[in-house]
């Protein structure tokens, strides 16, 4: 009883922390998950903005004493901004569903370059939790006591922790409550660059001296030296680039129309990036920033800023405490597109299946959790080193960038017959593709041995564990295709029986999915192993919404449609043999739970029954097959055998 009532209270807790389940069957229930272009902002293009806080710092300090030179780098930042923007914008039109770098690859430069993109893009999406989350550790610890600064990593900790529980609760709620940080940085920064505008007499004096900056260091390091310069930090400045995939990423939870939408989300991107870092760059030339240590370059420049205002110290507080902020809802970015390229990836194979369930929060519950767990990981080991972080993020951003890039500058050539505007279309993605290797190249070479090797190397490891998971699938498909073959078109017996199931008959429950070799084989081996036992047969089946199918009402009717359908022909195959049967069917994210429930509805009706299901089992058991091939029947089983319902799984045996 005491066992009981502590789950009973577990459970309750659980619930207060992410929230009661969502109906699914719900018509309104995406419209009101959907997002709005300006709460798309908030949620998928603060990943973009937030970057200014440690982008163009990076890109400013690899300049030296050559500092005058960022004049050309917030040109080329900006540029840079928009031409990448400008080429996602076109793959929004052409992958309505989600244009990611995974999708874009595999469907455009085929699987090895899809699963490449895939696997750095997971990286990636785990680095924009950690170097946010240590960022906005940076930015705030600035106007603390340096003796304290021994908490700043402990602080991240505790806020990855804090975003796992926020995100559990689902997509809209975390944008809700994160939305008037988001606010508090527009208005502040706005303030920034309206400040700026009142110095444009530094500007100029600034300016006044850049043609002898210029002519010294032609003089001392020549031109290949200056452009070799100017190369090194652009590309170590690529942090800034980082977010800007978020949109397309993201496009599945902005509202409809969703490509017009997802423009418009794009272009407030585009242009808010792009202006705050060339007003950041400008600021930190005319105002002489200075690295100080245990502050960020935009801490020092707040205070500098607003040093003579009444309450100057308190507004440049605020002003990094919204960066710090804002920086929090980054992270969100990576919870909520990096288990949804994880989703992806596993309806297609190369992740464990289980990792496209959603919960009954709607949420991928398994990928926030690993997102979680890999982002507080990489936090320790790199002991919350923005600079370290920032080089490995970059360097995984840029993969997934150029590959996308080179995808689109495929499909243009191989589709130039068919569109006369081709050739504009095809300059917009090479001219992305050049920059992005670039910065690429440029960021591997410079920093290999300062974090570049890192990235590389855990990205290498997911990659490689996706071929292996993928190549176990293959195998598993390729047996279960020998069952389909031999059992999904054998011919029925000549017992046919109509009749509906005898309430007061012994009756067997089983367990099936879609109409397959699988749930044959496990009818026949229950009616071999207990022959004239069982005179009924209930097949039930839990119509699992997984990521895949949560796309919108249609398709999950066409979902529970599928259902019906495969369960019919069960019922008529069971019939064929002399067995009274129907079904049942349930939507539901859960399976286990689901099926729990829906065997007692079934036992009140027919008191006298048994439950089935099949459970797949290889020759030598190895101690991957319980991640890759999920232990449903046995949770199943000690579910129902908990509550006193006698449950029997049937082996099936799978050659490998």
């Amino acid at each position: 009883m005491q066992t009981y009532n502590g789950k009973k209270y577990f459970k309750s807790l659980y619930e207060k922390l992410i929230g009661p389940p969502k109906e699914i069957r719900s018509s309104s229930l995406f419209h009101e998950m959907s997002l709005v272009p300006v709460l798309a902002w908030i949620g998928l293009s603060a990943d973009g903005l937030s970057s200014s806080a440690y982008g163009p710092e990076e890109a400013y300090k690899a300049l030296g004493s050559h500092v005058y030179l960022v004049i050309f780098l917030s040109i080329a930042t900006a540029l840079t901004v928009f031409i990448i923007s400008y080429a996602y914008t076109r793959i929004i039109e052409h992958f309505p569903h989600g244009g990611g770098g995974y999708i874009v690859s595999t469907h455009l430069l085929g699987n090895r370059a899809g699963i490449v993109s895939g696997s750095a893009l997971l990286v990636d999406y785990i680095l924009t939790i950690t170097v946010s989350i240590a960022s906005c550790s940076d930015a705030i610890f600035s106007y603390l006591p340096v003796d304290i600064h021994l908490l700043k990593l402990p602080f991240a900790c505790f806020l990855i922790i804090v975003l796992i529980i926020l995100n559990l609760r689902g997509v809209k709620e975390s944008k809700i409550v994160l939305a008037p940080i988001f606010l508090i940085f527009i208005i502040t920064h706005l303030m920034l660059i309206t400040v700026f505008f009142t110095h444009t007499d530094k500007f100029l004096d600034t300016m006044s001296v850049f043609p002898n900056n210029l002519r010294n260091d032609m003089n001392s390091i020549g031109i290949f030296g200056i452009l070799a310069l100017f190369l090194r930090a652009y590309s170590i400045g690529g942090g800034t680039y980082t977010g800007i995939e978020a949109v397309s990423n993201g496009l599945q939870i902005i509202r409809e129309p969703r490509v017009e939408n997802g423009k418009k989300t794009m272009a407030y991107l585009a242009i808010s990036l792009a202006m705050m870092s060339v007003v950041l760059f400008l600021c930190y030339l005319i105002f002489d920033i200075r690295p100080i240590k245990g502050q960020t370059l935009n801490a020092t420049l707040f205070s500098i800023l607003y040093n003579k205002w009444r309450a100057g110290y308190l507004f440049s507080f605020i002003t990094i405490l919204s960066e710090g902020l804002l920086l929090i809802v980054a992270a969100q970015t990576g919870f909520l597109d990096g288990p949804r390229v994880m989703a992806t990836m596993a309806i297609d194979s190369w992740f464990p299946h289980r990792f496209a369930s959603l919960s009954n929060r709607l949420t991928i519950h398994n990928g926030i959790m690993l997102m979680g767990s890999a982002a507080l990981i990489l936090l320790l080991y790199t002991k919350g080193s923005t600079s370290m972080l920032v080089i490995m993020y970059s360097i995984n951003v840029f993969i997934t960038f150029s590959l996308s890039q080179l995808g689109m500058s495929k499909f243009w050539i191989k589709n130039r017959n068919k569109d006369m505007k081709w050739k504009k279309h095809i300059m917009i993605h090479l001219t992305g593709f050049i920059l992005c290797m670039t910065i690429l190249i440029i960021t591997i070479f410079e920093k290999f041995t300062k974090g570049g090797w890192i990235s590389i190397m855990i990205t290498t490891f997911v990659l490689s564990g996706c071929y292996l998971i993928h190549r176990h699938y293959m195998k598993v498909n390729a047996a279960y295709k020998k069952l389909d073959k031999v059992l999904i078109h054998m011919p029925k017996a000549d017992k046919y029986n109509p009749e509906r199931p005898d309430p007061n008959g012994r009756t067997a429950i089983q367990l099936v999915s879609d109409y397959n070799g699988f749930g044959i084989h496990t009818l026949l081996s229950m009616i071999r192993n207990f022959p004239n036992l069982y005179k009924n047969i209930i097949f039930i089946s839990v119509a699992v919404v997984d990521s895949g199918a949560f796309k919108g009402i249609e398709e999950i009717s066409a979902l529970e449609k599928f259902t019906k359908t495969a369960l019919q022909r069960y019922v008529e195959l069971a019939q064929s043999f002399g067995i009274a049967s129907d079904y049942r069917v349930i939507i539901a994210t859960d399976v286990v739970e689901s099926v729990a429930n829906l065997c007692k509805d079934i036992i009140k009706e027919f008191p006298r029954s048994t439950v089935f299901t099949g459970h797949a089992t290889f020759k030598y058991e190895k101690f991957y097959h319980r991640l890759l091939h999920n232990e449903t029947a046995f949770a199943i089983q000690r579910n129902l055998q908990w509550e006193g319902i006698t449950t029997v799984i049937l082996p099936i045996r799978v050659r490998i």
